[in-house]
């Protein structure tokens, strides 16, 4: 069976090897094209080139996927199968091209969580329980018929970071998995049961993480350990950015510590007021400066309120 693979991130570079692991003959790969990254702006190739080319497969990097010549040359690979991992959406010419179809790895468990940053809003939200989920690709994003799924607890303190690195090893398993079955006819695909609650996941914005004080101290917790390590929280202390890395939920109202309101002994602690008690801040990083626990930055940064 004659796989090309399409993947971009770091995420995807985990499914990959696992293909090239388990003897799959991986054929060809799709990403992105070399792009400026980093202070430098240096042109730097994806992970999943980086990897690819480590092992001498084929790389495409088509900068329109409607492109005839990209086309032409993607079908010159006779994949039997395509695999999709972290990737743009594809047109229909792309995935209907292959005879045993193209399937999508997703970090959610479909139909949940669907859109661009599943990891991020699940834990956002409070969920206790996401997963990974395989399904064949049809023409509305994250609609097609499921394939497998596997479960993921979340637990009270995972940050995105956390679960991001446990979701990359558990859906590489999934990929060799689903990529098994299909080669053995051995599956059923089954189509996306729709119900009134389901939660979306759309494209993280700068404003997506500013924390708004009036909310419950769990949710901004949330907040914070979901937009972590990336794109990271933030709010304003004296007129100054701040990303929020770790935070603590007090639920103990505290007089005159009002919602929005910041206190100190500048010394051992820094804290605000929020709609059902206060937030502790324990690590941050302020603008202009680096990664500091708060103690420390307490002891080098002198301030009134």
């Amino acid at each position: 069976m004659r796989i090309v693979f399409f993947g971009t991130p770091d995420f995807a570079v985990a499914s990959l090897e696992a293909l090239i692991e388990a003897n799959f003959s991986v054929v060809a790969v799709v990403t992105a094209p070399d792009k400026p990254a980093g202070r430098g702006q240096q042109i730097q190739a994806s992970p999943v080139k980086i990897f690819a080319e480590s092992k001498n497969l084929p790389v495409l990097q088509p900068l329109k996927l409607k492109d005839p010549e990209f086309l032409e040359e993607l079908k010159s690979y006779q994949a039997d199968l395509q695999v999709i991992v972290a990737f743009r959406m594809l047109p229909e010419a792309v995935w209907n091209m292959p005879p045993l179809g193209t399937f999508n790895l997703h970090a959610s468990l479909l139909p949940n969580y669907r859109g661009a940053a599943p990891i991020h809003w699940a834990v956002i939200n409070g969920e206790t329980e996401t997963g990974v989920t395989t399904f064949f690709l049809q023409h509305e994003i994250d609609t097609g018929d499921l394939l497998f799924q596997e479960k993921e607890a979340i637990s009270s303190t995972d940050t995105t970071g956390e679960l991001y690195e446990r979701l990359m090893k558990k859906g590489a398993k999934l990929v060799v998995k689903t990529a098994k079955a299909i080669q053995e006819n051995n599956y059923q695909p089954k189509p996306q049961i729709l119900t009134g609650d389901m939660k979306p996941a759309p494209k993280l914005h700068r404003a997506t993480g500013e924390v708004h004080w009036s909310k419950k101290g769990q949710e901004i917790v949330n907040l914070v350990r979901g937009m972590h390590p990336f794109p990271g929280s933030h709010t304003q202390f004296q007129g100054k950015n701040c990303k929020l890395i770790q935070i603590a939920f007090h639920p103990e109202i505290i007089p005159d510590l009002g919602i929005g309101v910041w206190d100190s002994d500048q010394k051992t602690f820094l804290r605000v007021g929020c709609s059902d008690g206060y937030i502790q801040i324990l690590e941050w990083q302020m603008e202009g400066k680096k990664r500091m626990k708060i103690a420390d930055f307490l002891r080098g940064y002198s301030f009134t309120f």
